[in-house]
Order: structure tokens, then C-alpha cells, then sequence
């Protein structure tokens, strides 16, 4: 559908508005509106700085993403931004929310994307555009669509004939929508990005390319095009005709950031395309946070040498329902809340992020006076309230699919939710090990209706020792998928069961060994039709079991609102699974936390009753809930901890001799160190012996492991087998930072703890080990870069 030029709406406001005040002082109309009248504009690249229309323009943009807000609310957040001095919106499309299945496409309600960049034309803010097909985002498989893994070998963001036709058809839609829209049009549209990062997933000028020119063809020529990556790896897939930008979070050396674009491309315009204000928070980790000082004093050295940036995120949202991603190497869900420790918080509240900021932003607006700050929403308690019925997941199930062989959801053509495998175990006189290859991503065991135990991929589990039982015991396998991975390689990541099941057991001395056939297929699909169609049954039914939990199942109840506004819906007595409030997926919940509470927006809420629904896959301890008036954001409850070093354990390494001693450089940036000729081993230890600064901390942004043709390992199946200190007191600073691919966060030792210190890394299998290439923390200052260390490789694990 196509949009009449969006610069006819502007100038009609403009005109009325700047007449009335005309009429009423009798002055002429001022050269600002006159301005606004313009049929078309241009924003392009000059020398050392961006021009719109042959003026300079330095981008002061505002990251928001309006599938994260709700609908009611974006006018309020972009009125938000505004008044912190921002004069850009810049923003993400996600694919998968905007084609939920092969060929239909929603630009409706929460998707309307015209809407919102009409809404920022409204407000007189410019518009980037990041139309992927890839976003990363921490949302849901980076933004790309489940149903493309019904192909099971597509190769995502490649020259893979399907992938390229299905990008296509995407980017031709959201043309359809917004292409009119563009500054040569008249609209706000300054900038649309090239793909995203692509410089953290491969080396392919082609695809990129192939991207670049599907947008020219369906947003024109005159649309100004630019790709963002990191300041190590940008070279990679920049394309001479693209402006480049880079990306990088707070307390960066921003000079360091920016020295290989001004070598490269001494005249042009910088800019900080993704400058992170604060970071993402995982279940069973502590709630991430920034400093304000850092994010203030980054924004005002790029203002004062006129550099552009993004601040991602000004405002972060919600990861709605099933969208929230996955991080890896392992496997590392996303919480609900995408709050990011940002300057507007989850729920739209300025914090003393945002005062700080906006003190500094007005020092950089021409003189001028900062727009007011507009009203936030003032939350509301919601007194306790008790879930009144519960439909059982067990005499629920929907009628099955016979399979002989395991198969992932996806080739049932489910995306989201849980699935259950059931059959038939052989005899097992003294019990077995049962393996599950591969469990994604949380598979709770029963045999004959009894609960057996669970496999948690985040923690590597896939066997699990059961009983002995008879021929013919039911096995079922209950898996329940969370958030597809969104960064890496690992993207393409299946749900359900990925390959088979096992058993094996000891048999007088021999190993018995049975591969798992002919299955039972239950698909549970996560969406509310569904869990309405169960047969429910007063609560009261049903007693604690002896877990101190109540049955798996779907819950429901109401609550009453006398006046609608926000809430925090608080699950503390929960187990795991996914709310539903008036028919709105509010998202998922996990008593591990760190989040704890359900951000409740008031505009889905009504006056009087209202309905909620819960799908608890491992039960609730009681199933009550109430509405808070500030979020529980930072409540961890687990019982795994978070460093890698058991009580008691202390490295020894007096028997084995290192194969590499070496001295890193002072500054940022890569270093790289070879051994003398390639060794085999499964295991990595790096011992730091000092550091540069004289301090006793040690720190590693990034860590990679050559192999003996001077390649990159993959860092995939990598874990951390020890780490002898770990920060995760004042941040999540934990050692498989080192390798999580975000050059950002880093593993850092606790201060006050001497060294030397060690990190032990399990390569996953025997690799042939050349070298490693070591990445310190980004600041100017470089606290914690390692000086004289050691490298050691073994087959075996090193002795604790």
C-alpha cells in the first residue's frame, strides 16, 4: 500500500500551526516553515561531515523499535527522545514479526511501520532506517523468520538462491510501506543500513552486495545506503560505495575506534551508528547495567568533534510473548525486559540516565532551548489476586503424529512453543542413561507419568540416568523452546528434539545400547487459541505435589483495574513458561530471574475485570500474582554458580611446560601470538602473569585459538573448564566472556585477588592449536590488559 508523500502532512500541520501564531503577534511566517514546504530533500556525505541539504548535519539518533512499544505509547517515547536533544530516530525491521508465515505480510496494529515513521515526521525527527533482512537485536533469531528453517539446508545470510528470493520479497514489502517516505520524497527517511554486523558473521562482499542492490532497487537510487560493523572487522565487507560507520559501546576509545576509517577514508563523516548505553540481561545471570558518567563522557568527546551516533538502546521495550533471542556460544535466552539499563527505562520512566544525558545534549542544540520533558505514566499497585482454574497439560495433549524418527518442530511446521516426544523404552533391569542429541532447549523426562528430571541447554546437559523399568514403559519427553539465537553462526537454530534419543545400559559388562523409534508427536503451539481449547477445572482440584509445585498446565484467572495505567505483574511463585493478559503476549517468565516481573502496560489493560492466562511448564508454587508499581528486574534465584572454579579447586600446573611465553603490547586493539609449531589438544589454558598497568586485575575482552593453518577455531562448542577469578559481584564479568563474541563485555578478574591468574577453556574436541589472538578491554586505558603470560594445551584436562 502507498502512502501519500509525507511531506503534504507536514507542511499542512506547519502551516496551520505557524499561522495562528502568525495571526496572533501579526508577524510573517518564520523561514523555518517556509523550509518545511520543500518537495524533496538530500542527505548525503561530504568532506567530514554529513549534509542535509547541503547544510551540515551532525545525527544525534534515538534507537527505538516499535514492535518493543506498545502502539498507544510511541508517540509518547519519540516525544521522549526529542526532549533529550535527539534529532534522529533510528530503527530496526523485524522480519519475522512482519511475515509470521511464507508469503503473508503484516503491517498492521503493533507492526504499523508507516504509522511510527509518520509519527517522527510529526514530531519533527529524522528517521534511519535498518530494514536487515538481518537485525541481531537480542529479539528471536535476529529478526529472520522460523518457517525459512523448513528448508532445512538453507544457508541463512548467504547467496542461497531461496534465502536471497525470500529477502526480496521483504525488503519489496517494506518498500511498499515506507519507500515514499524517503528525504528525496519529502519524508524523514535519511539513511537505510545495508544488512547488520556483518563482519561478526562472515567474509562475503557478493551477499552483501546482493543486499545493497535488492534496497536500491526497491527504495530508488537516490536513497543514501550505509553499513555498520566493528571497527576490527569492517574492512571485511565494506563496499566502496556505502558510507561505513561503526559500532561500540560506552567508555570505547573513541579516537582508536575511528583510526582505520579516517586511514582509509580521511574525509569522511564518523559516526557511532550503535554506541551502547547499557546491555542485555540473560536468565540465570545478574540484571547488566552501565555507568551514566561513561555513556555522558563518550556522547560529549563525539558532539565536540562533531561525530554522529546512535545511543543504543534510548529506549529498549519489551521482548513481547516468544520474541526474545538467544545469545551464544552455549546457549544463553534472553530475558523478557529490554530495559538495557537505558536513558528511558522498560516502561517509558526517565531515569538519571536521561537527566544526565539531556543536561550534556543541550549544550549541542544551537542555542537553543530543549523541547519540554512530556508526562510519563505514573504505575499502579494491583492488589493480589488468585488464579481460579487450571487445564492440565497431560489430559490436554492434542492428538499426536506418528513418526519413526525424531524430527524437529519446524518440520511439523511449528515455530514456537513446546513439544512433547512419547514412546516406548525397552526393559532396563538396572537402569540406563538416557541422552538426548540435541534437547532445545528445556526437556523435562517422565517414564510412565512419573517426573525423571530435566536438561537444561544452557548447561550443556543431554543424559540423564533413569531408572530400571519394564518393556514397554512410556517415555515422554517434554520440550519446551525459548528464543532462537540471534548472533554467531548459530543462527540457524532448530527447536524441539534436533537429531535422536538413546538409551544405554550396562548389561554384565557389556554396553547395551538402543537407538529410540517410532514416536508419538504432540505439538503444543504457543498462541491462546490453543490453551483456550483445554478443559479446565477449578484449582482447588488439585493439591501441591511432593516438588511443592501444582501440575503442569495452563492457569486462569482475572484481576479488577479500577483506572487503567502500568503495572509490574509478579510471578515470584512461578515456575517457567509464557503470561497472556487480554489476549496480549506479555511475555516469558523464569523463577531462576533475573527478572521477575512482567512490565503490564495500561493502554492493554481495562476497567473492571481482566483476563490472564499462564502457561507454566514446570508448575507454580502457588498461582498468585499482583501488580507492583517498579519492576523486580535484578532477583536472582539460582542455585548453579556463576564462576567456574569448584570450592577448593587450584590449578596445578608444576607438571606440564608451557608451549608458548610471550609479552602482549600496551593500547587496544588485536594481538596476535604464534607457537612455535602447531600442537594437538582438547584443552586451553592462558595464565597471565602480570598486568600492563602494574595492577592486579586481569581482563580479556575477546579470545581466539588458531588452528595450524593460522585459521580461527570455532569458538561453538567451547565452555569454560576453570577460571581461577571471576568479577560477578560488580558486573557479569564471568570468564566465557572471553568468547561470546561481543567485544564490548570482557571476562575480568575480582580486584584484590594477586596474581597469576588463569582461564581454562574445553576447545570441545581435539584441535591442532598455532597461536591465539587476544583482544583487551576497549577504553583509552586499557584497565586489566595482560603484559608477560603463558599458553598451555593438553589432551587431558589440566590438574586441579
Amino acid at each position: 500500500m502507498k502512502h501519500k508523500p509525507i511531506i503534504q502532512i507536514i507542511a499542512v500541520a506547519s502551516l496551520f500551526s505557524t499561522a495562528l501564531s502568525a495571526s496572533a503577534i501579526s508577524m510573517p511566517l518564520p523561514q523555518q516553515a517556509s523550509e518545511q514546504t520543500i518537495s524533496n530533500g538530500k542527505f548525503e556525505a561530504g568532506n567530514g561531515t554529513f549534509l542535509l541539504n547541503g547544510e551540515p548535519f551532525v545525527v544525534k539518533a534515538a534507537e527505538l523499535h516499535y514492535p518493543r512499544i506498545p502502539k498507544p505509547y510511541w508517540d509518547q517515547r519519540i516525544k521522549l527522545c526529542k526532549a533529550l536533544g535527539m534529532n534522529t530516530i533510528c530503527l530496526y525491521t523485524f522480519w519475522n514479526s512482519h511475515e509470521p508465515k511464507e508469503g503473508e505480510f503484516d503491517f498492521s496494529g503493533q507492526n504499523d511501520l508507516a504509522e511510527f515513521i509518520r509519527l517522527c515526521a510529526e514530531n519533527d525527527m529524522k528517521v534511519i532506517l535498518r530494514p536487515g533482512p538481518y537485525v541481531c537485536a537480542e529479539w528471536e533469531m535476529g529478526g529472520l523468520p522460523w518457517w525459512l528453517l523448513k528448508k532445512k539446508d538453507i544457508k541463512l545470510r548467504e547467496n542461497d538462491p531461496y534465502f536471497l528470493e525470500r529477502v526480496d520479497k521483504f525488503q519489496k514489502a517494506v518498500a511498499d510501506q515506507v519507500a515514499d517516505m524517503t528525504i528525496s520524497n519529502g519524508g524523514p527517511i535519511i539513511m537505510v543500513q545495508v544488512e547488520n554486523e556483518y563482519g561478526s558473521y562472515g567474509e562475503d562482499k557478493e551477499y552483501v552486495a546482493n543486499i545493497r542492490d535488492m534496497l536500491r532497487k526497491n527504495f530508488g537510487d537516490d536513497v543514501t545506503l550505509f553499513q555498520c560493523d566493528w571497527s576490527s572487522n569492517f574492512t571485511l565487507n565494506g563496499l566502496d560505495d556505502l558510507i561505513w560507520t561503526m559500532n561500540f559501546g560506552t567508555g570505547a576509545n573513541i579516537d582508536q575506534q575511528f583510526a582505520k576509517l579516517k586511514e582509509l577514508r580521511p574525509e569522511s563523516p564518523l559516526m557511532c551508528s550503535e554506541f551502547w548505553s547499557g546491555w542485555f540481561d540473560k536468565w540465570g545471570a545478574n540484571h547488566e547495567t552501565r555507568p551514566s558518567a561513561d555513556m555522558i563522557e563518550g556522547i560529549d568527546e563525539m558532539l565536540s568533534k562533531g561525530i554522529s551516533f546512535s545511543l543504543y538502546m534510548t529506549h529498549g521495550g519489551t521482548n513481547w510473548g516468544h520474541w526474545a533471542g538467544a545469545n551464544s556460544p552455549g546457549y544463553a535466552p534472553d530475558v523478557t525486559s529490554y530495559d538495557y539499563d537505558a536513558p528511558i527505562s522498560e516502561s517509558g520512566q526517565t531515569t538519571p540516565k536521561y537527566w544526565d544525558l539531556r543536561k550534556t545534549l543541550s549544550k549541542y542544540n544551537n542555542g537553543k532551548k530543549l523541547p519540554p520533558v512530556p508526562k510519563t505514566i505514573k504505575p499502579i499497585s494491583i492488589k493480589k489476586f488468585n488464579f481460579t482454574e487450571v487445564a492440565p497439560l497431560f489430559p490436554n495433549l492434542p492428538e499426536p503424529k506418528q513418526d519413526e524418527e525424531i524430527r524437529t518442530m519446524e518440520e511439523y511446521d511449528q515455530g514456537f512453543g513446546s513439544i512433547l516426544y512419547r514412546t516406548t523404552l525397552p526393559e532396563l533391569t538396572n537402569g540406563g542413561v538416557l541422552t538426548v542429541n540435541d534437547p532445545h532447549d528445556y526437556a523435562q523426562i517422565f517414564i510412565d507419568g512419573k517426573y525423571i528430571g530435566k536438561l537444561d541447554r544452557r548447561n550443556g546437559e543431554k543424559d540423564l540416568t533413569i531408572p530400571s523399568c519394564k518393556r514397554g514403559a512410556q517415555l515422554d519427553i517434554l520440550v519446551e523452546a525459548m528464543g532462537r539465537i540471534n548472533f554467531g553462526r548459530a543462527i540457524k537454530d532448530f527447536k524441539g528434539i534436533t537429531n535422536n534419543v538413546t538409551v544405554k545400559e550396562d548389561r554384565d559388562g557389556y554396553p547395551f545400547i538402543c537407538d529410540l523409534k517410532n514416536w508419538e508427536i504432540f505439538n503444543l503451539n504457543d498462541n491462546p487459541e490453543f490453551y483456550d481449547s483445554m478443559e479446565y477445572f477449578p484449582i482447588e482440584t488439585f493439591s501441591i505435589g511432593e516438588n511443592g509445585r501444582l501440575p503442569i498446565g495452563v492457569y486462569r484467572g482475572t484481576f479488577n483495574v479500577n483506572k487503567p495505567s502500568d503495572t509490574f505483574l509478579n510471578f515470584e511463585t512461578w515456575g517457567k513458561g509464557l503470561v497472556y493478559v487480554n489476549g496480549h503476549g506479555i511475555g516469558r517468565i523464569w523463577e531462576i530471574g533475573p527478572q521477575q516481573t512482567l512490565y503490564m502496560p495500561g493502554c492493554w489493560l481495562k476497567e473492571g475485570e481482566n483476563d490472564i492466562m499462564v502457561f507454566d511448564i514446570v508448575g507454580p508454587h502457588q498461582a498468585i500474582s499482583e501488580g507492583l508499581t517498579s519492576p523486580l528486574l535484578n532477583n536472582l534465584q539460582v542455585r548453579k554458580p556463576l564462576t567456574h572454579r569448584l570450592e577448593g579447586e587450584n590449578l596445578d600446573l608444576s607438571e606440564i611446560s608451557p608451549l608458548l611465553v610471550g609479552e602482549f603490547s600496551a593500547g587496544n586493539g588485536w594481538q596476535e601470538k604464534k607457537l612455535d609449531k602447531p600442537t594437538e589438544g582438547r584443552y586451553l589454558c592462558l595464565e597471565a602473569i602480570d598486568a600492563i598497568d602494574g595492577k592486579d586485575i586481569a581482563a580479556i575482552a575477546e579470545l581466539y585459538v588458531l588452528d595450524d593453518k593460522g585459521e580461527r577455531i570455532s569458538r561453538e562448542p567451547w565452555i569454560v573448564d576453570y577460571a581461577d577469578s571471576e568479577d560477578v559481584k560488580t558486573g557479569n564479568r564471568s570468564a566465557d566472556k572471553s568468547f561470546d563474541l561481543q567485544e564490548s563485555t570482557y571476562w575480568s578478574t575480582e580486584a584484590g585477588k594477586p596474581f597469576p591468574h588463569a582461564i581454562v577453556i574445553d576447545l570441545g574436541s581435539s584441535k591442532k592449536v598455532s597461536g591465539i589472538q587476544y583482544l583487551p578491554r576497549m577504553e583509552s586505558e586499557v584497565p586489566g590488559a595482560i603484559k608477560n603470560f603463558k599458553v598451555y594445551i593438553s589432551k587431558e584436562p589440566f590438574k586441579k
